[in-house]
């Protein structure tokens, strides 16, 4: 079993989107497979820290999460599964799942041969990460390279120097992580990404709107002091115009619809969309340059 180990706060969250791959993968109908999640899941669950102290090993703080995110991480993951499949069909040849944490889709993706996959994200998530792919014995179906980083410094440095080519068009995905920066950092997360996209390159978000989490009743099945800390993690994101912020950046964007999406995939996001009038509920953006 993969020995303790400290991460920051926002890096547990990837323990929370492992519950949800998990449970998809358990389904007898589903939309993807991630085997890999619920070996992290069975690692990392009794040393997720909440500030009330409460042993994450509970079961009901992730019955709780289970609650409120429903089937959105799902249809989330297989949103972002047929983006990068379709980006790299069209010609790009790196992939760059910025803060990467437990995203096992360098594993479990058919890419095309040729693709290298680069995964960024702090040292201790990637190590935690990498005990439990040794322990399970898993392979990547093609090169990954891991590039240890903070996004809040010069990561675009240490991507170039683990191998990437800022002339090769790279498909990039930003999953699960612009709500939890500032918009200063945003920008200059996505001017890092821009200044090392060749044309034809892709790139991927989630947007949620940056009081989400605030809206009235939203986690009322969850737990007041973790209703809290997760809270507290968000640092307000982009603003409440996506599109313009990357057109901002040079990248022609679009939105795709989560709640349109669970429909055709026949999952509930119920009740992570309940109660949330006046509210931008999240979004999925894909964009070009």
């Amino acid at each position: 079993m993969a020995a303790r180990v400290e991460m920051a706060d926002v890096s547990w969250t990837a323990l929370g989107v492992a519950v949800g791959r998990a449970a998809e993968d358990a389904r007898p109908d589903p939309l993807f497979h991630d085997p890999l999640a619920a070996a992290f899941v069975a690692a990392g669950e009794a040393h997720a820290p909440f500030p009330s102290g409460a042993a994450a090993d509970s079961p009901d703080i992730w019955q709780q999460m289970q609650v409120l995110m429903g089937e959105y991480v799902s249809v989330r993951t297989k949103f972002f599964d047929d983006y990068l499949l379709a980006a790299t069909a069209a010609g790009c040849r790196q992939v760059v799942l910025v803060a990467a944490g437990l995203d096992a889709r360098a594993y479990r993706l058919d890419f095309p041969a040729g693709v290298r996959v680069f995964e960024l994200d702090m040292p201790p998530v990637l190590r935690f990460k990498q005990q439990v792919i040794d322990e399970v014995g898993a392979q990547p179906r093609g090169e990954r390279i891991v590039v240890a980083t903070d996004l809040r410094e010069d990561w675009p440095t240490a991507l170039q120097a683990a191998g990437l080519d800022p002339a090769v068009p790279t498909a990039w995905l930003a999953e699960g992580l612009i709500p939890y920066l500032s918009p200063a950092d945003n920008d200059r997360l996505i001017s890092g990404i821009t200044g090392l996209s060749a044309p034809g390159s892709h790139l991927s978000v989630e947007y949620i709107d940056a009081d989400f989490a605030k809206v009235p009743d939203l986690m009322r099945d969850v737990d007041p002091e973790m209703t809290n800390w997760f809270a507290d993690l968000w640092k307000g994101g982009v603003g409440n115009d996506p599109v313009s912020w990357l057109a901002d950046h040079e990248w022609l964007a679009r939105t795709a619809d989560p709640a349109e999406l669970s429909r055709r995939h026949h999952r509930d996001l119920a009740p992570l969309f309940a109660g949330t009038a006046g509210f931008t509920p999240p979004q999925f953006i894909t964009a070009q340059r």
